[in-house]
């Protein structure tokens, strides 16, 4: 038992000393071994190995990782992002009753000024345009197409080559706000020269009524004014977004985070309805044409000579009494006496 305890004794000292951690030693490093005997092998071989308690391994001490808290900067007032946060985000409704009728006439002159609105749309969008009169494109250019970027020719009567696109889909309206709003709101929206653009036929009905979760321009150079033009007739209509929706416009959006929101533009958000045939007011009734006045008849004259009566014939009488007078000369005009 002896022997075993200062084989012990030993083996530790030793392990201090190769780990540095002991006090300084007096004397030469053969004054150890002198002082202990080495254990025989049958000892050695009975004697447990020492493992370093784990105060005596130096392990770095662990750190917590430095995330970072901070949050990002919210976005400027007056930006296309700012106002997409302030969107109602809900669930889309079903499409159930919608028709393209429940937005109104097509086109309907809702600012009154002459023109329909499809043509308000390539006046104000065609350049080098050629008018058949003061509303009516007959061709200009579409220089460049939002769309796809490129340059569209547009003569009136050819192929389809421009439509005037909702940037806001009719549809996509309806599911998400429209389907309870009064007639003459959903007539506006329709003729809102802030939903409308003038845009390549053939990428505008790709589109159908898909929002910026479904679809955006190919022209990627485009994404951040439509997204943009998006946000603010929703938000001028009261239209929501779903989650999908909101998410693909921040993205759009977080490339372009100082894109001024646009203005509000002069439509209002109700138009007046146009009226029917019932509704409108009956031309006023032709005033009467008043009777004549009846003829006062002249003050009779009397003649010379004495006669009595002015016969129906011209002629005079000259009888003494009424009965008998003017007998044979058709009867009595006038009496005089």
């Amino acid at each position: 038992m002896r022997k075993a305890l200062a084989s012990i004794t030993a083996v530790l000292a030793t392990v201090v000393m190769l780990s540095g951690c002991g006090p300084a030693s007096t004397g030469p490093a053969t004054s150890v071994s002198k002082a202990t005997s080495s254990p025989s092998p049958t000892e050695a071989a009975q004697t447990p190995a020492v493992v370093p308690s784990s105060s005596a391994v130096s392990t770095p001490p662990k750190t917590a990782p430095t995330a970072t808290t901070s949050k990002s900067k919210p976005a400027a007032d007056g930006t296309a992002l700012a106002a997409l946060a302030r969107l109602t985000v809900k669930g889309r409704a079903p499409k159930t009753g919608y028709t393209r009728a429940q937005f109104g006439q097509a086109w309907y002159d809702t600012d009154h000024n002459g023109c329909d609105t499809r043509n308000d749309i390539l006046r104000r969008d065609l350049t080098s345009r050629r008018m058949k009169n003061a509303c009516k494109a007959l061709a200009g250019t579409l220089a460049p197409d939002p769309y796809t970027g490129t340059s569209i020719r547009f003569v009136y009567g050819g192929a389809s080559e421009v439509d005037i696109d909702h940037v806001v889909a009719l549809s996509d309206a309806w599911q998400k706000g429209a389907a309870t709003w009064p007639a003459g709101k959903r007539l506006s929206l329709a003729n809102d020269p802030l939903n409308l653009l003038a845009v390549d036929a053939s990428t505008n009905r790709s589109k159908g009524d898909g929002d910026a979760a479904t679809w955006l321009p190919p022209y990627k150079a485009f994404r951040c004014t439509y997204v943009a033009r998006q946000v603010v007739v929703k938000g001028k209509y009261g239209l929501w977004v779903t989650l999908a929706e909101r998410d693909a416009m921040s993205r759009v959006l977080a490339g372009c985070p100082t894109m001024a929101l646009p203005g509000l533009g002069t439509a209002p958000a109700v138009a007046a309805l146009p009226r029917t045939s019932a509704q409108r007011e009956p031309a006023p009734a032709p005033r009467p044409t008043p009777a004549p006045a009846p003829r006062s008849a002249p003050a009779p004259v009397v003649p010379e000579g004495g006669a009595t009566a002015l016969c129906n014939d011209g002629t005079l009488s000259f009888a003494a009494h009424h009965q008998g007078a003017c007998s044979h000369h058709g009867g009595v005009r006038v009496f005089y006496k």
